[in-house]
């Protein structure tokens, strides 16, 4: 990160995982042209409503035009402002009422970790092109009460997906891949692993490991679980799982990344 408020270059990258997070969000911004639907991330529009065909369009062209603009160093910090706000009000306006309508539903949960998740990320970026960011400090500038909310964000998003190993164990053990032994073992471990990992992101304690394996969890999950899927020609709903799992891996890399200069046991950091 050395240099990055002083970097004169028109093309700016602060790092690889907010390379593979911009081109993420122009790559579901296409997916969602072609589609002419709203791709997982930008899930949870009820479909009868007033000028949904028109919000699905608008909503890919901003994706792609924001994704594009944080590779820019004159459009970067409005581009991650307008995201973080694009998805703190998908979160407020489409992903918690479901969770207030059914606060049971383990689904309604996922979707809302999925968009905290990808605002964390956002929130992330908007921080660093703030200014917000002492390398001598060890990442975020003590204080920065963005920077915390933030990770309470990510952390508060991570721990949906391993309840959900639980509450849909039987599915999750049917993902696990035929070659790995103990398909119900490597389910449980992987749920209590995105539990833990949230926690500890949210209190502070181990939080770059633990953000740093959440984000190759998730790698792991797109690499081995839904690769094989698309290579052999997906369905729909198997498809739409192989777009949310690679654009959560970019969210979660973006976050695991803010913490590059912290200590991996550190705690308290943030």
């Amino acid at each position: 990160m050395q240099g990055i408020g002083t970097d004169t270059r028109a093309v700016r990258v602060a790092s690889a995982g907010q390379a593979f997070f911009a081109a993420t969000m122009m790559g579901l911004g296409v997916v969602g042209l072609v589609q002419r639907d709203f791709t997982p991330t930008w899930g949870g529009v009820p479909a009868g409503m007033p000028g949904y065909h028109a919000l699905v369009d608008v909503t890919a062209v901003v994706s792609v035009a924001l994704g594009a603009g944080l590779f820019w160093r004159r459009t970067e910090a409005v581009a991650s402002r307008v995201l973080l706000g694009s998805f703190l009000a998908w979160l407020v306006v489409f992903r918690a009422p479901a969770v207030v309508r059914a606060p049971a539903a383990t689904g309604a949960w996922w979707a809302a970790g999925d968009t905290a998740v990808m605002a964390a990320a956002a929130w992330v970026l908007y921080t660093w092109f703030a200014g917000d960011w002492d390398r001598r400090r060890f990442g975020f500038a003590v204080g920065s009460g963005g920077a915390r909310l933030a990770m309470v964000l990510y952390g508060l998003g991570l721990i949906p997906f391993g309840v959900a190993h639980f509450t849909y164990l039987a599915r999750t053990v049917s993902m696990v891949p035929s070659w790995l032994p103990w398909h119900l073992a490597w389910a449980c471990v992987t749920g209590g692993a995105f539990i833990v990992a949230g926690v500890a992101v949210i209190v502070g304690v181990c939080g770059r490991l633990a953000a740093a394996l959440a984000a190759l969890q998730l790698g792991l999950f797109t690499l081995l679980v839904w690769g094989p899927v698309v290579v052999a020609g997906p369905d729909a709903s198997q498809w739409a799982e192989f777009v949310s799992s690679w654009a959560l891996t970019a969210g979660a890399w973006m976050v695991a990344d803010s913490y590059r200069e912290v200590p991996w046991l550190a705690v308290g950091t943030r």
